[in-house]
């Protein structure tokens, strides 16, 4: 390469360097061996029962091979050995509805959404989440190079249970045909779950479950034109958020329409979960067969409740998103406006119902969705549907079963979403007593992903500053951009020749300037 290609060259990469939030130069590994030893841990184990003390846990290969009583087991030759007396260890959380991007919702303006799928994944792992299902998509592309570069070990995350582009509504009349090639096409690129959104009509809905289940897929969505108990009828596997956002409930939804928000929510907060609309929707979900993701963090964001909001999330953000942080912050601090108070009403009759689920015999799980005005992010806000789960009335062992085993099992991978012998060795250690305080879960000491221990403090503080910032590689993302950047390289490359030419004629002796003397030039 000429001197001129390696000047592009390096200011490329310095441009990439700025523009990219994430540090790629830190050390994230802290605990890694052939063979590991947790000793004197607290466990719990994901099945909903209580936990076991002074437990030892070796891990080889990227499983446990052997669990029990410390004392017990024997712990073999050359193992490094931690002792996690005083912490608890469980199954790495597996999020439901945890995307990889970012949304503020603004009064009066559009949402700004920014992909941060590195990022994220970096939060994710650090808060102990070891898999996701990203449950919709902002860049569908983007999400699946994530999913392929953590799978090939070129960066740290979660395992991705990649869901494809949301499908909605195809034009004014029924399109069936056209969603159920929708679900073909993501199936062929990559996707390996999908979402039926809002604007679903009831034919539609039915050709998208076809056409995944003939994948070997599962779906969810969330609903508004189809309501709870007719999606269950035609086969879909799992339903968002919980029974708040359930058009059936509204006296005035029309086939196949989605009746206005407002309308549903004033609806909605004048129930009662013993009330027989609610109790029939219970009861065909159970019937059916039909999951539950628990959103209650992204519900409690619109409350104005204390303790609702993460601190560190301004630290997370990139410059340009701090502003409209602050005034969605504002917006929603509120505690005595209308909306903040019927969202209130919201997230009762929401964790009324899924206690009441699970009793019936339904499968809940949980999710982070972080959406909205901006108020929760990836991990921070896994961790705080664990509190809301507890506050809603579960134990914290079966708010943890909840978080871990409900998904694991529901997506089919039964080497995770539990801590037993011959599961992958995907942990999660804290300190202290989540039994006796679940608020413990956010103490995270260590979290191990198929035996490499990472250190969450160091995942987090590389991602500072880094969601919205603008990444370079993006540029190279999307054909016309790509086009753009070629165009805008093959421009500079001309103007530094033009450069050199001119400097060559002007300059190309700088100390043997015609008209001087030649006793006042330069001698080389």
């Amino acid at each position: 390469m000429d001197r001129r290609g390696r000047g592009v060259a390096a200011a490329l990469t310095l441009l990439t360097a700025i523009a990219c939030g994430v540090r790629h130069d830190v050390k994230l590994t802290t605990l890694t061996a052939p063979v590991i030893a947790l000793t004197h841990a607290r466990v719990f184990d994901g099945s909903g029962k209580p936990a076991r003390d002074d437990q030892t846990l070796i891990i080889q290969g990227g499983k446990i091979t052997a669990i029990g009583k410390s004392g017990s087991i024997e712990i073999p030759k050359g193992a490094r050995v931690r002792d996690l007396t005083g912490k608890s260890v469980l199954p790495g959380l597996v999020g439901m509805h945890d995307h990889l991007y970012y949304q503020i919702e603004r009064e009066g303006s559009s949402d700004l959404v920014t992909t941060a799928s590195e990022a994220f994944s970096r939060l994710y792992l650090a808060a102990g989440v070891t898999s996701i299902r990203t449950a919709g998509t902002a860049d569908f592309e983007d999400d699946l190079r994530v999913k392929q570069q953590i799978e090939a070990g070129t960066l740290p995350g979660p395992d991705i249970d990649l869901t494809g582009p949301y499908l909605n509504a195809i034009g004014d009349k029924p399109s069936p045909d056209k969603i159920a090639q929708a679900v073909e096409s993501a199936a062929d690129q990559g996707a390996t779950s999908f979402k039926a959104y809002t604007t679903l009509r009831s034919s539609e809905l039915k050709a998208a479950i076809d056409a995944a289940h003939k994948r070997g897929f599962r779906i969810t969505g969330h609903l508004c034109a189809v309501g709870y108990r007719e999606a269950a009828a035609l086969g879909i596997d799992n339903i968002e958020h919980g029974i708040i956002f359930d058009t059936d409930l509204y006296s005035g939804k029309q086939p196949d329409k989605c009746p206005n928000q407002s309308d549903l929510f004033a609806a909605v907060t004048q129930m009662h979960v013993s009330d027989p609309p609610i109790q029939r929707t219970i009861a065909d979900l159970v019937r059916h067969n039909v999951a539950i993701t628990s959103t209650l963090a992204l519900t409690e964001s619109f409350t104005a409740r204390e303790h609702v909001i993460d601190p560190h999330i301004p630290d997370l953000l990139a410059g340009r998103l701090r502003a409209p942080y602050q005034d969605g912050l504002k917006r929603w601090s509120n505690s005595k406006n209308d909306a903040t108070r019927s969202w209130q009403q919201l997230l009762r009759l929401e964790m009324d119902f899924e206690r009441a689920f699970v009793a019936a015999g339904g499968r809940l799980m949980a999710g982070v969705d972080p959406t909205g005005w901006g108020g929760i992010v990836a991990g921070s806000g896994d961790q705080r549907e664990l509190e809301l789960l507890v506050e809603a009335g579960f134990t914290p062992e079966a708010a943890i079963k909840v978080a871990t085993l409900n998904g694991a099992t529901f997506l089919h991978k039964h080497e995770i979403g539990a801590i037993d012998r011959d599961r992958r060795a995907d942990l999660l250690v804290v300190r202290g007593d989540p039994s006796a305080h679940i608020s413990d879960i956010r103490n995270v000491e260590l979290v191990m992903k198929e035996g490499v221990g990472y250190d969450p403090a160091a995942l987090r503080d590389s991602v500072a500053a880094s969601i919205g910032a603008y990444d370079i590689r993006s540029l190279l993302r999307w054909p016309a951009n790509a086009i753009m950047t070629a165009l805008l390289l093959v421009l500079a490359m001309l103007v530094s020749r033009i450069g050199r030419r001119r400097g060559r004629h002007y300059y190309g002796d700088p100390w043997n300037i015609k008209g001087l003397p030649k006793h006042e030039r330069k001698v080389s």
